[in-house]
């Protein structure tokens, strides 16, 4: 028999050859068939192949595009045929058609009468501005009247007299002419029978010829100191009646500061306070016709061109509809928008209030059986000329042409067909790529 085996027990412990190792932390491997080996590298190329298999393919979708976005960034719609409603809808405010201010004719102390809010009459008086310096200066025009209305009673008296006196120069004028001609015949005749010399015919003779030259120029003075009296009497009208007019302007003043409603309705807003003193000119209150009122409205200047006076509208507020029309259409652009008006058809609605905000359409255009997609950037970023058709994963550029365009559709007039899908949103991404990859 052979020996047996020594056990680690039988070891001495204390041998000095003997160290402590790690067997017992050994585990004992299978060992592998060499059949497992080739079907590992098999299925690792296979997975290989494939990687780059799909690596090729989208790179060659890339290659094949301008550009990629993502879907999450863009926004599509549908290109549709059916009714196209071109309008404008818009908030609006409720304005007084007419809304009158009063101001104050000349500095002074401002008292009023009514109060804001109070209903009042056409012609009621509101209040008075009281104006010490405009008073006394038409009391002061009115005296320089009166004394202009005696000078022009004067040059009448004055032009009476003196017509007096010049009819009886003339009078006396013609009363010569004839003695003169009355001696002279009587002399003539004389000197006919011999009895007076020749020499006193002729005397006679050139007196005549005097006072028919003294006649003619108190005819020619005659006209002229009568011109004279009408021309004096005339500046002297002339003078007091511009005198009048300015006292009656200054009277209309002074009229003026007593404040009157121009118009029937409420009392607006006062400007200033009570018994407080105001420069010339200044707003003082407004009246508020109530009978007459319209709703203001502000349009995008690009709906703006379209918008004529007279075309149809709809209000809306407090739960009722009304009809009403453009009324008025501002001239000038501010902050990219045009102010517009509204008026009522028919009465004015009862129970609206100034500033109440309401509902307004406007209907521009409206027509049936139309190619139209939805509003978005892309027609403002390419003015209307091109859009990006989705085909599969793709958006393809094509060349369009729009028509008109409401708040939220534009009429497709050529290029796009129904049924087509189109991007909407910004493209400015695609950078006029012609096909641009759409990713997931």
């Amino acid at each position: 028999m052979s020996a047996a085996r020594p056990t680690e027990a039988q070891t001495p412990v204390n041998s000095p050859t003997e160290f402590r190792d790690t067997r017992a932390q050994d585990r004992v491997l299978e060992r592998t068939s060499p059949w497992h080996r080739p079907r590992r590298g098999v299925l690792l190329a296979v997975l290989a192949a494939a990687a780059l298999a799909l690596l090729l393919w989208g790179g060659l979708r890339l290659l094949s595009a301008g550009s990629a976005v993502s879907r999450e960034r863009l926004s599509f719609a549908t290109v549709a045929r059916g009714d196209f409603v071109r309008d404008i809808a818009a908030e609006g405010r409720v304005v007084a058609a007419v809304s009158p201010t009063l101001y104050a004719a000349a500095s002074g102390s401002v008292r009023f009468d009514a109060q804001a809010g109070h209903v009042v009459e056409k012609g009621q008086v509101l209040g008075t501005v009281d104006s010490p310096e405009l008073s006394s200066e038409l009391a002061q025009e009115r005296a320089n009247l009166e004394a202009l209305n005696v000078d022009y009673a004067r040059a009448q008296l004055d032009a009476r007299q003196r017509a007096i006196v010049d009819e009886q120069t003339l009078e006396q004028a013609r009363i010569d002419l004839a003695t003169a001609r009355t001696e002279h015949e009587r002399t003539r005749k004389a000197f006919e029978l011999g009895v007076t010399p020749e020499i006193e015919v002729l005397r006679t003779q050139a007196a005549l010829q005097k006072a028919e030259i003294a006649f003619m120029r108190a005819q020619t003075d005659h006209a002229l100191q009568k011109d004279g009296r009408r021309f004096d009497v005339d500046a002297a009208r002339l003078a007091r009646d511009r005198q009048q007019l300015l006292v009656d302007e200054l009277q209309r003043q002074v009229d003026a500061l007593t404040l009157r409603s121009p118009v029937s309705g409420q009392v607006g807003q006062r400007m200033v306070a009570d018994r407080a003193t105001v420069a010339k000119d200044t707003a003082l209150l407004t009246v508020v016709d109530l009978s007459a009122l319209e709703v203001e409205l502000r349009v995008p200047e690009s709906f703006a061109r379209d918008l004529a006076v007279g075309m149809p509208a709809q209000i809306r507020g407090n739960g009722q509809q009304w009809a009403g029309e453009i009324g008025s259409v501002a001239p000038e652009v501010v902050n990219g928008e045009v102010t517009a008006r509204v008026r009522f058809a028919g009465e004015t609605p009862q129970g609206l209030r100034q500033s109440q905000r309401l509902s307004v359409r406007v209907v521009l255009d409206e027509r049936g059986d139309v190619i139209t997609v939805a509003r978005g950037p892309f027609v403002e970023i390419s003015r209307g000329r091109v859009a990006y058709v989705v085909d599969g994963d793709y958006a393809v550029r094509r060349e369009i042409r729009t028509g008109a365009s409401s708040v939220d559709k534009v009429e497709i007039v050529a290029g796009l067909q129904p049924g087509e899908q189109v991007v909407i949103s910004g493209t400015e991404a695609f950078r006029d790529a012609e096909r641009v990859l759409i990713g997931r």
